[in-house]
């Protein structure tokens, strides 16, 4: 994400004031990208109207989509900036806002998240997780909070993997996160999580020394996660290398470093793989408490273009 020229805006229906908006807008002041306010609707009682006409049937979507627009140009109004809008009749949203990005190319999708009344903590919607998977745009799912001056961000990478997809996704994720962290002013870490020694290992081979693997191990990441670093032009100290799983790891540093937003990948699996081997990022993404950036690998195809 070299730079930012288009930026799809998701409206929540549901709310009064668009988080979404908010930081489209504050994205836009300083990239100069276009905005669109995309809103997908679909009224359920439409299915139980098949005794109507289908004049009558579509006199009453296009009563409902008419109704819509008028209300997000009332909702534009309150900002001061050009932002075109797009009101899309269609019962999967996260399927009518993937094929907006298919058809126009956006360079971002921004989306608000909801929260926990209670716990304050953020709820991932369906629709989320349907865009982390299959959306082949970068995906911006925003609390109400703006960005402070001088904040944080946190790259999530995998330091070791020679996996060519994980390489390519790290490189991603360092590039946009130093993108955004310009946009913002922030501070930007990378953090890498390394496994904790297996304890069956050291019951089953006695001449086995845990704290000198375990030593080991972190040294192997340490030093794979500076010299990604270095590449970047990052120091040691931007570097925040910590033993246990991802998806513990990442949201405690987040947490720790008060961080504005985490960026991170996912290779977008669907279906049987998902299930079988399990998607790290979006355990990771589950258990954070903040802005979240995913991206794709380079070249991802998603499953909704055939």
């Amino acid at each position: 994400m070299e730079s930012i020229k288009n930026i799809l805006a998701v409206i929540d229906p549901t709310k009064d004031h668009q988080h979404s908006l908010d930081r489209a807008v504050a994205l836009a002041q300083k990239t100069g990208a276009e905005i669109t306010a995309f809103l997908s609707i679909y009224d359920f009682s439409y299915e139980m109207t098949t005794m109507l006409s289908r004049e009558e049937r579509e006199a009453m979507r296009d009563a409902v989509i008419n109704d819509r627009n008028a209300w997000i140009h009332e909702l534009l109004s309150e900002y001061d900036a050009p932002i075109s809008s797009r009101v899309e009749w269609h019962n999967r949203p996260f399927e009518s806002i993937i094929n907006a990005v298919l058809e126009e190319g956006y360079d971002l999708v921004v989306k608000g998240t909801h929260q926990h009344d209670t716990f304050k903590s953020v709820i991932f919607t369906p629709t989320d997780w349907h865009l982390i998977r299959k959306c082949p745009a970068p995906v911006l799912l925003v609390k109400e909070k703006q960005w402070p001056e001088n904040g944080h961000i946190l790259a999530a990478v995998n330091a070791v993997s020679d996996d060519d997809l994980h390489i390519e996704l790290n490189d991603r994720i360092i590039k946009d996160a130093q993108f955004i962290s310009k946009l913002a002013n922030a501070k930007i870490h990378l953090v890498n999580a390394y496994p904790a020694t297996p304890v069956n290992i050291a019951i089953e081979i006695p001449e086995f020394n845990p704290s000198q693997y375990t030593e080991a191990v972190k040294k192997h990441h340490e030093n794979s996660t500076y010299e990604l670093a270095e590449k970047y032009g990052l120091t040691k100290e931007d570097c925040l290398v910590k033993e246990g799983l991802p998806e513990d790891v990442i949201p405690a540093v987040s947490k720790m470093h008060n961080t504005e937003l985490v960026v991170i990948g996912s290779v977008g699996r669907t279906g049987l793989s998902a299930a079988l081997i399990g998607n790290t990022a979006e355990h990771v993404i589950d258990n954070l408490d903040c802005d979240v950036l995913a991206l794709k690998p380079d070249g991802y195809k998603s499953p909704l273009q055939g």
